[in-house]
């Protein structure tokens, strides 16, 4: 018989074979010979062709069809189900699914190691965090406000009671003194608090509603909170931070298989080849100290650890990222690798194609290649059969070198410029290749994902913020749009020489602009560039527009990255409320290239029109003026719109149940203490689960499943497996041969429960009388933890803990059967809060 993993083929007559050493479960298929009788014609209207008759023979049962016919039985439409065991396969597949596959296999001796591996590097990432958040209480990272740099009406997080709206400073006497101090006033849903200055800033923290995750907010979103919280009932509040807690868990598991599974993959070190340091002196400028200690973080990924690099390069416009890339590049090229270097725009790709092609000019063993749709047809094929033949040893180009018909012959380092510009599913797909291959990230103002995780330690970042010598900070100026202005700006840029850069958000507006500036500037060459225009127009427009034959370049976001002229040293930016503030940062970064002085010009329509995030965010980037704050910029912008889930683009409340500060805080807590939210499994087998159910199944189901011996044994074998497995069983059953019975259902619900006892690390499960007891291996902080996070009140109630057990005090003794429902219930709570636990 075929595997209902996946679902069988029904089509052989039913054969059972009972050994005597399984006599429970011959007690399952007990003939109820009343019940027989009783229907025997609704057995023989259902089944009107195949009527069977057992014979015992010396061997076993055997179940064979009188007919030569054979009929496969009826395949009903399975409606979406809505009881307890379809309810935990959809949650089984939705929390486990992809988080199985990827889960790290080791044992707890090489965990314990890993682990120890992984908060060293957290806490090395904890170091990088910047400004005055270290406080002096054990080198705890701290987000808490400072009181008097709050403003009237801002909103604040008190950590036991909630969200409030700050109020004001003043003078007051404390009860039972004659000394007035400082109170900060407070005001919540149900009245006015007030506490102590120095007791505020233990207690309060900035609160952000993180209103969007990942993207640009629209100006009818607000920064306000659902509801402000109530002094005399703090349980509302209690329930939002346990969510909260719980959603942070989440993240450092994740976070940690995600560490975990990079730990565990290896490749051979790289040869510190002696033609390095001819390479590096090819560079003509003194390197800054923190570009050269980027060269040595880079080379020593390389050359002195087996585990694939992840390395984020943060750094401004110009601060020398791409050389960092270069020297890279050569040393896995040099020993016979090949690197891909991936850019968001075909502009930027062109332009590090070359870049590279000039800097190995002078190593004709290594050729450079760049797929783009500027290229034929034929030019396509001729470099996917390169790439896939190994001929290429460097491949530029844009998202299609992630794409299914790009076969690399032997990849070694992949090169991702400004990850922030891509989409899900290329982030997903650059994700995948970080298990296997050197990933280096280059950006100036880094997606916060990326950030974040830099800054936790999981990813290792080197941030270049000296500018080199000759660079001079650009100029910002932000102001409502007025056409005077306009003209003005250019006309200053033309009379010096130089060339303007002029971006819309949109191609709509582009001809409209065109129009205005021919009339502004008859004489002048102006041009227009957008990601929509035939190839060699764009490739034509971009080098004129390089070799200063055209003056103005009227453009769409398409030159946010990379577009690198000298002689342009003026950008204009119209409706700059609609750009993000990374964007707003990357097209600034276009002008001040070369040692003369650089203006950017950013207009709005209207500032009444403006989201206050928009108002924040140009704020920010008028305060971020210096060269080298694009770290910092990033930071703020996490503040400002929050950093999404680590993994993905979907959007969280967790954030915005407590703000971001005190969910950073939270969150760095959790990781410091890591190794105490874990849970050991037991072997499956070792489970026993001490409640005398023996369920029989009526005949006309063991009539209509086509071998029921094989199938018990193989839901066996599944819940033996793991939970994935007999998650997958049930479902397929149930595909094949409809809804069970109930008494098939009890079986089921059986397995589950021995299942998810051995992964809860529950050893035994007994009832006497209205008590049900659990013997387990798991700590009460992580009894704590899932118990907090239970949906139900009932369940979360009856739970205790004591020394190696968790007991439940029922309101009376129930029926096994219901005992059963009950524990399956419970268990299933508390199993679904596995995700938020380590499991080694």
């Amino acid at each position: 018989m075929a595997s209902l993993l996946p679902i069988p083929e029904v089509s052989k007559p039913l054969v059972l074979k009972l050994s005597s050493s399984s006599p429970s479960l011959w007690t399952l298929f007990t003939v109820n010979r009343l019940f027989l009788y009783k229907l025997r014609r609704k057995i023989q209207s259902s089944f009107p062709i195949l009527t069977t008759k057992a014979v015992y023979t010396q061997g076993g049962l055997s179940i064979s069809s009188l007919n030569t016919q054979k009929l496969a039985p009826k395949r009903e439409k399975i409606e979406p189900e809505t009881d307890a065991i379809s309810i935990l396969n959809q949650r089984i597949r939705r929390d486990h699914g992809k988080r199985e596959a990827t889960r790290p296999v080791m044992d707890s001796q090489e965990a314990d190691m890993y682990i120890q591996l992984v908060k060293e590097q957290q806490q090395r990432g904890l170091q990088n965090l910047k400004g005055d958040r270290e406080s002096k209480e054990g080198g705890v990272f701290s987000y808490k406000v400072d009181p008097y740099k709050l403003r009237y009406g801002d909103y604040v997080v008190h950590k036991k009671v909630g969200v409030g709206r700050f109020v004001g400073i003043k003078f007051d006497v404390p009860r039972g003194s004659t000394e007035p101090i400082e109170y900060v006033f407070i005001e919540y849903a149900d009245g006015m608090a007030k506490l102590p200055v120095r007791q505020a800033s233990r207690m309060l923290y900035r609160y952000n509603l993180q209103a969007c995750f990942g993207r640009i907010s629209s100006p009818n979103e607000t920064k306000k909170p659902r509801t402000l919280s109530k002094l005399s009932d703090t349980s509302v509040w209690e329930r939002r931070k346990t969510k909260g807690k719980v959603a942070i868990q989440k993240m450092v598991v994740d976070l940690m298989e995600l560490y975990l599974h990079r730990l565990k993959q290896k490749r051979p070190a790289y040869p510190k080849s002696p033609d390095m340091a001819e390479f590096a002196a090819q560079f003509p400028y003194e390197p800054t100290p923190d570009q050269k200690q980027a060269f040595i973080d880079v080379e020593k990924d390389l050359t002195e650890r087996e585990t694939p690099m992840d390395r984020l390069i943060c750094g401004d416009v110009g601060f020398g990222k791409t050389e960092v890339a270069l020297r890279a590049i050569f040393c896995v090229v040099s020993a016979g690798k090949q690197a891909m270097v991936l850019a968001p725009t075909i502009v930027l790709a062109k332009q590090h194609f070359d870049v590279i092609s000039e800097r190995f000019s002078k190593y004709p063993s290594i050729k450079v290649g760049l797929l783009s749709r500027f290229q034929s047809k034929a030019e396509k094929e001729e470099h996917l059969n390169m790439i896939k033949k190994g001929d290429l040893d460097i491949i530029v180009g844009t998202h299609s070198l992630l794409g299914s018909r790009v076969v690399y012959n032997n990849l070694g380092l992949l090169v991702v410029d400004e990850e922030q510009r891509f989409g899900v599913k290329q982030k997903e797909k650059i994700a995948s290749f970080k298990t296997s291959v050197d990933v280096l990230t280059l950006s100036a103002t880094p997606i916060p994902r990326t950030l974040y995780l830099a800054l936790t330690g999981f990813r290792d970042a080197s941030l270049i913020s000296t500018p080199p010598p000759e660079r001079v900070p650009i100029k910002t100026h932000l102001s409502a749009f007025g056409k005077e202005n306009v003209i003005a700006a250019i006309k200053y840029e033309l009379d010096r020489g130089g060339q303007v850069f002029y971006v819309l958000p949109r191609i709509k507006g582009l001809e409209e602009v065109m129009d205005f500036l021919e009339q502004s500037f008859p004489d002048v060459d102006i041009a227009i560039a957008h990601g929509k225009q035939y190839s060699k127009q764009l490739e034509e427009t971009m080098e004129k527009f390089a070799q200063g034959e055209i003056k103005i370049l009227i453009c769409t976001n398409i030159v946010e990255s990379g577009l690198d002229i000298q002689n342009a040293n003026t950008i204009i930016i119209q409706d700059v409320q609609q750009f993000g503030l990374a964007q707003l940062y990357q097209l600034r970064g276009r002008v001040g290239r070369a040692d003369k002085e650089a203006y950017a010009y950013l207009f709005y329509p209207d500032k009444s029109l403006l989201s206050d995030q928009a108002l924040e965010r140009l704020a920010a980037l008028e305060e971020c003026r210096e060269l080298g704050q694009g770290f910092q910029l990033a930071e703020r912008d996490m503040g400002i719109r929050g950093f999404g889930t680590i993994f993905g683009e979907q959007q969280t409340g967790d954030v915005g149940n407590v703000g971001i500060d005190l969910f950073f805080e939270m969150l760095f807590e959790s990781l410091s203490k890591v190794e105490e939210h874990r849970v050991v499994s037991v072997p499956y087998q070792s489970v026993l689960i001490d409640i005398n159910i023996n369920p029989h199944l009526p005949s006309v189901y063991i009539n209509h499943l086509e071998n029921p011996m094989e199938i018990i044994n193989e839901a066996e074998k599944a819940a033996e497996k793991d939970i994935w497995s007999l998650m997958q069983f049930t479902e397929n059953l149930r595909h094949q041969y409809g809804k069970e019975p109930y008494s098939m259902e009890i079986l089921l619900k059986k397995l589950y429960v021995r299942r998810m006892a051995a992964d809860l690390g529950i050893r035994r499960i007994y009832a006497s009388g209205k008590m049900v007891g659990m013997k387990t291996n798991m700590s009460k902080r992580v009894f704590k933890l899932m118990t907090d996070s239970m949906i139900s009140d009932a369940h979360r109630n009856s739970l205790l803990f004591e020394e190696d057990q968790i007991k439940a005090e029922l309101l009376l003794e129930l029926p096994r059967e219901q005992l059963l429902n009950w524990i399956f219930q419970c268990l299933a709570e508390l199993h679904a809060s596995l995700p938020a636990l380590i499991k080694y």
